[in-house]
């Protein structure tokens, strides 16, 4: 073994203790560790000939790598929709990075941490109130979601119309409808051979909606006379958190042949609260659902899971199985994740969420959802009240979209923007709605309270009167 490595080994519980303490302090100080710096490093480090072992990288790690670190977990991180991880999460963590299994299968002398994934996609859909007709897995996150369900919505509409999309590429148009996709959504149709331009772009409801027109949907799928199509539908949309009328698109599926996915990348985690699970009556009708983890389930990134009706299990292996590889047996009798997921190499993403699931249990998620809801709601009052700002929207669940009040003050938006998130108190993302510029708070970490909301109203008034808006 290599003389350094050996080191290493001889003192791994030293070395992990070392992490594990500057894991505590990162942890316990998140309330004042900053949102944003400008902190920066040069790239073109030389690598060393002999290895410096574990604890001289980590001194250099802390030297030249750690000031890059920001609050992205913590409780005034309300860009990009991003949760923090939970104390549970962290432990399932850690343990995945320490077991380091190869999970795929659930019959194999070379490991059966699979059964762990589907225990867990069993849980998960205990936690939204789903049916067991759903099977499930784990990939990066929502665009790995909606690549996998898309996917396998490419292959059943070729084979209505006798075609092998998988085997032989695409050779017919695939119709496609959606009103306010995600633009992972269209990424996907980008990496699918779809095209991200192809599809057909529903109206949304008047009224400042960005839900799908239901006549105007059912006026476009009459003009099919019959044909085929897909539909993407959204629990919550990015910027105003709007959700597709889950009942009118069942109705549809009694009537019309298509594949209905549905992107709940946060907005499916309604379900776990009675007060807010109306906003999905209906989803449970849907042929593939996209939720993410390291959203409002906090759990470390990278974390998402599909959800695809186990009737369609054939064309999901169809579309991902590995056929020039027959050691791995038949793909429906040997179960194994090679044959219904895009990655062949997965580490055990499930466990984080396994952990967090069985500490926090229902009534922890209903509470993260229904407190990030209320302060949202907090934070909407202000924005309501102050004279500098307006909505640009109502806020409907965990996202407040605003902009500061007059069309006059559009050019300084993303000035006000840029200057409120460099004070590292407080992280928001910009975004563009209805042709206005704005900004987005996303609500959905579990360590965020009322005093969070005060410190950013304050850093919010500064900012105003700092650049005299």
């Amino acid at each position: 073994m290599n003389t350094t490595l050996q080191q290493d080994l001889n003192d791994i519980e030293n070395i992990l203790e070392k992490v594990k303490q500057q894991g505590i302090e990162f942890l316990n100080s998140m309330d004042t560790v900053s949102t944003s710096n400008e902190n920066s490093i040069t790239t073109d480090r030389n690598l060393n000939l002999s290895g410096l072992g574990a604890l001289s990288a980590l001194e250099e790690f802390n030297q030249r790598l750690a000031p890059l670190m920001i609050a992205s977990p913590g409780p005034r991180y309300w860009g990009f929709v991003t949760g923090g991880s939970t104390p549970a999460s962290i432990v399932g963590d850690w343990l995945t990075t320490i077991y380091d299994q190869n999970t795929q299968a659930v019959k194999a002398q070379g490991g059966v941490s699979a059964l762990i994934e589907i225990e867990t996609i069993n849980l998960l859909l205990q936690l939204l109130d789903l049916p067991k007709s759903f099977l499930g897995g784990f990939v990066s996150g929502a665009t790995m979601s909606n690549f996998t369900s898309l996917a396998v919505a490419r292959q059943w509409y070729g084979k209505q119309l006798g075609k092998d999309f998988a085997k032989n590429g695409i050779s017919e148009p695939i119709t496609i409808f959606s009103a306010t996709p995600h633009s992972s959504s269209i990424k996907c149709l980008a990496m699918l051979g779809i095209g991200s331009q192809n599809f057909t772009k529903i109206k949304t409801i008047e009224g400042n909606r960005e839900a799908i027109d239901i006549v105007d949907l059912e006026k476009n799928i009459e003009a099919l006379n019959g044909k085929p199509f897909i539909v993407i539908t959204s629990a919550a949309t990015v910027n105003t958190a709007d959700f597709d009328d889950f009942i009118a698109i069942s109705e549809f599926k009694k009537k019309h042949k298509f594949w209905w996915h549905i992107d709940a990348a946060f907005g499916g985690f309604a379900a776990c609260s009675p007060k807010y699970k109306h906003l999905v009556n209906g989803w449970e009708n849907a042929d593939s659902i996209t939720i993410d983890c390291h959203k409002w389930l906090n759990v470390p990134y990278e974390s998402a899971f599909y959800l695809i009706k186990e009737e369609h299990k054939i064309l999901q292996v169809e579309t991902f199985q590995n056929s020039n590889a027959p050691y791995l047996g038949d793909p429906l009798e040997n179960f194994s994740f090679l044959n219904f997921l895009p990655e062949n190499s997965r580490r055990l993403k499930a466990l984080p969420v396994w952990f967090s699931l069985l500490a926090y249990g229902k009534k922890g998620y209903q509470d993260i959802v229904e407190n990030s809801i209320d302060l949202a709601l907090q934070f909407d009052s202000f924005i309501t009240n102050n004279e500098s700002f307006e909505l640009l929207a109502p806020t409907r669940l965990n996202n407040v979209c605003f902009t500061l009040s007059g069309d006059h003050n559009q050019e300084k938006v993303n000035l006000f923007l840029t200057h409120l998130n460099d004070t590292g108190k407080v992280f928001m993302t910009p975004t563009v709605y209805q042709s206005r510029k704005g900004i987005r708070a996303s609500f959905v970490n579990w360590r965020t309270s009322e005093k969070d909301i005060q410190i950013v109203i304050e850093e919010m008034k500064n900012t105003i009167l700092e650049l005299k808006i």
